[in-house]
């Protein structure tokens, strides 16, 4: 799940709407103050080839959740800002038939961003010990080659995480995190992860984690479970990079593989520095041609696992795969100082 939006519900006479947001007022009543869920989706579009399908329409796609059908709310491709599908015509076009401009309302939506929001987080345990320099080579490459729209921060972790460099468009910055980085305790990749998830999970817009590993986790105490299903529920893709070694470990080579397909990104396993260095050439392709699509989930009662289907509509299209997270679960209700946050589920109807 990705943007929140807030409405501001009182007793009132009056009601006045605007984009993602309906307040009422009335001058005797406190402000109950109420944030409401907007998911979001990264999706991939690719033929029998992996080659990317590009100058798809958001008439092209259709949204089913728990088999509700969903009704988009904003559409963009690759790195341009995302727009309002209610702007745009059959034609992809304003009914002034002028190509779609992001309006100061459409920014005002919060996922109306160019570029993505990546997070890379780099083992630095004692499993690193062989390779590590081509290792942040391949990753201080990754970091130049990324689109200006990107912003990127720099996590490493072995035992404990440590914040290297926050979210910055600053990339000489991201490289003296990774410059800085040097090899030592166990691994705790899991523990590390959900920190980083949680940490991504504050943005709006595209958000991915990229995780280079060499080896299985043997020190977390969180199981990679329950890290998948936060990914999917707050709407980050992961991306995974192992070497050789981490898929000679049957386990963890499973788990990658089910945690990336589960968030709607990829698993890697390098053989070779070369090989690390065309993982992430692959991953920043993906990220340059993925399409956002957003909508507000339409009234549903299930505030358990709710699962989402993304298909292409029309017959020429069929033969197209579509990757993307698989569902998300509702957040909990919280209620603290006099606001009431509620999932997307008590979301009314739009």
């Amino acid at each position: 799940m990705a943007n929140k939006y807030l409405l501001f519900l009182v007793p009132a006479l009056t009601l006045f709407s605007g984009p993602g947001t309906w307040i009422a007022a009335q001058e005797s009543a406190p402000n109950i103050r109420v944030v409401v869920d907007m998911v979001q989706l990264n999706v991939a579009v690719t033929d029998s080839k992996g080659n990317y399908i590009t100058g798809l329409r958001p008439s092209d796609f259709a949204i089913v959740e728990d088999n509700i059908p969903q009704k988009l709310a904003t559409f963009g491709e690759g790195n341009e800002p995302a727009y309002r599908v209610a702007d745009v015509g059959p034609d992809g076009k304003t009914t002034g038939g002028q190509s779609h401009q992001p309006s100061a309302d459409d920014q005002s939506l919060g996922s109306m961003v160019a570029g993505a929001n990546v997070f890379l987080l780099f083992d630095t345990s004692n499993y690193m010990y062989r390779g590590f320099v081509f290792a942040q080579d391949a990753i201080a490459d990754f970091v130049r080659s990324l689109e200006s729209a990107d912003k990127v921060a720099f996590y490493s972790y072995s035992r404990d995480l440590s914040r290297s460099a926050p979210l910055t468009p600053d990339r000489s910055q991201v490289l003296r995190g990774v410059r800085a980085t040097v090899a030592g305790d166990d691994a705790a990749l899991y523990n590390c992860l959900l920190l980083t998830v949680k940490d991504a999970a504050h943005y709006t817009g595209k958000k991915v984690v990229v995780v280079f590993s060499n080896g299985p986790d043997n020190s977390s105490m969180v199981p990679p479970e329950d890290v998948a299903e936060l990914a999917q529920s707050t709407g980050i893709a992961i991306y995974m990079i192992s070497t050789q070694l981490a898929k000679l470990e049957p386990v963890s080579t499973a788990v990658f593989d089910r945690m990336t397909a589960a968030t709607g990104g990829k698993a890697y396993f390098a053989k070779t520095w070369k090989d690390e260095q065309r993982a992430f050439a692959s991953i920043r392709d993906d990220l340059a041609h993925l399409y956002s699509l957003s909508y507000y989930p339409q009234a549903n009662p299930n505030r358990g696992w709710r699962g989402i289907t993304v298909k292409l509509v029309g017959d020429r299209l069929k033969k197209y795969h579509i990757r993307t997270r698989n569902g998300y679960r509702p957040q909990p209700n919280r209620f603290t100082g006099g606001i009431a946050q509620v999932s997307a589920a008590e979301a009314p109807p739009q």
